[in-house]
């Protein structure tokens, strides 16, 4: 069925346009204006129609610990926050290490995912860094992307191996790096002198520099295509640069949280993720780093958790916040209105081309003729407070509770059809 988007400012090669945008179920076919539909019209008076986003990293908790989050809950989360395109780390039971695994999973989001969730495969078996998984069988299946996010792979022969393994079946790595032998037990927030004031264990930067540094020595040498996730450290900042100087293909990612808050803003629990929240030296310079390209989008990270797992001394709770109905509208706040560091164009490009185009997803992350039709209608005039009672996710682990904010997804639509709409 044709649709047509009227009233809106959209947001076309960088600048905002008043236009019509005319789509179907399969892409986006015209825009312009005075655009014949003999469908649906869609009045967006007021509001700023922009390409759906794009996260390559949400845990989903589905199956194996739906008392956390679902496919169905965690997906609503992600149209409410904007994101059209997700891809949900394999910290499942069971895990998704094989072909026969991965058509289960498959068959549970085809029937309960409102947007694209593109799931990864394990790099190691269960995770537990010892066997590699069946790369070439998952990818029959279409998966291209493995991951054993949560923890690092502590043997380098095994990542060795698991690199050449990845190298023939032609897929990616995204990594989170962390050298346990750095990480005392009951470490929960950066090691500095103010997790000493607070009686808190501290976690170094160098638990997971280091190992992403021997990753990307790893791969300059295998020719790998390899991703980092998360990277919250300047001298993982260091590392990255290196490796890319080196003409090695990697990209990473950093996390709204890691942008926006620093250690002195840990009050509790709900600051509590890892990597930990850093030093503000380490937060200027992933923001210096992701503007000059050694940091190369923006991902959320989004981990919910129970009450109960946050309910617990720092030293027990759970890592992890919920984050993907929050981080657009806190990076467009306070980076795009307040700093007016970024553009508007500019962040969008972060979160969503920029990924889609990392990750191999074509016809994503633009309004042009011919790209899938995952639009946004955001209201970016009006003020609200983020408040966690209100979150289509299960989880309310989140540090910015009652923040203020200057953005509102008001529609999503995915393959042309809208999945989510505010009232």
């Amino acid at each position: 069925m044709m649709k047509k988007i009227i009233g809106a400012k959209v947001l076309l090669d960088g600048i905002l346009q008043e236009k019509e945008v005319l789509f179907d179920e399969e892409q986006i076919l015209a825009v312009g204006e005075d655009l014949f539909c003999e469908g649906e019209i869609i009045d967006a008076q007021g509001l700023t129609l922009l390409p759906g986003l794009v996260d390559v990293h949400v845990h989903l908790r589905e199956p194996g610990q739906e008392q956390k989050e679902t496919i169905a809950t965690g997906s609503k989360a992600a149209a409410a926050g904007g994101f059209t395109t997700i891809l949900a780390m394999p910290n499942i039971y069971p895990f998704p290490n094989d072909a026969e695994v991965m058509k289960d999973y498959l068959q549970l989001i085809e029937k309960e995912a409102l947007v694209h969730v593109l799931p990864y495969g394990t790099i190691t078996r269960d995770e537990k860094g010892e066997v590699p998984s069946d790369y070439a069988g998952m990818k029959e299946e279409g998966i291209r992307w493995f991951s054993d996010d949560g923890v690092g792979v502590a043997s380098a022969e095994v990542m060795q191996e698991a690199l050449q393994k990845a190298k023939e079946a032609d897929v990616l790595f995204a990594c989170h790096t962390e050298d346990m032998n750095y990480r005392k037990p009951g470490a929960s927030v950066h090691e500095a002198p103010y997790a000493a004031e607070q009686g808190w264990i501290g976690i170094p930067s160098l638990c997971e520099s280091a190992q992403l540094s021997r990753d990307l020595k790893l791969v300059e040498k295998s020719g790998n295509r390899y991703h980092g996730c998360h990277i919250s450290a300047i001298e993982s900042l260091e590392a990255l640069r290196e490796a890319k100087a080196h003409g090695a293909d990697v990209s990473a990612e950093v996390t709204a949280h890691h942008l926006l808050l620093e250690n002195t803003d840990v009050k509790g629990t709900n600051w509590k993720m890892n990597p930990p929240l850093r030093t503000h030296e380490d937060r200027m310079a992933l923001i210096a780093a992701l503007e000059e390209g050694t940091l190369d989008f923006i991902a959320s990270d989004h981990a919910p958790h129970t009450e109960a797992d946050k309910d617990k001394p720092m030293a027990s709770a759970a890592f992890g916040i919920v984050s993907l109905e929050t981080s657009f509208a806190l990076l467009y706040t306070e980076f795009v209105v307040r700093q007016q560091r970024w553009s508007l164009a500019r962040l969008v490009d972060w979160m969503s081309y920029k990924p889609a185009q990392r990750f191999g997803l074509d016809k994503i992350g633009k309004i042009a003729v011919g790209y899938r039709p995952d639009l946004i209608l955001v209201d970016l005039q009006t003020e609200r407070r983020i408040k966690a009672k209100d979150f289509f996710s299960k989880g309310r682990n989140t540090p910015f509770d009652g923040w203020s904010v200057q953005a509102t997804v008001m529609r999503t639509i995915v393959d042309g059809k809208t999945v989510f709409e505010r009232n």
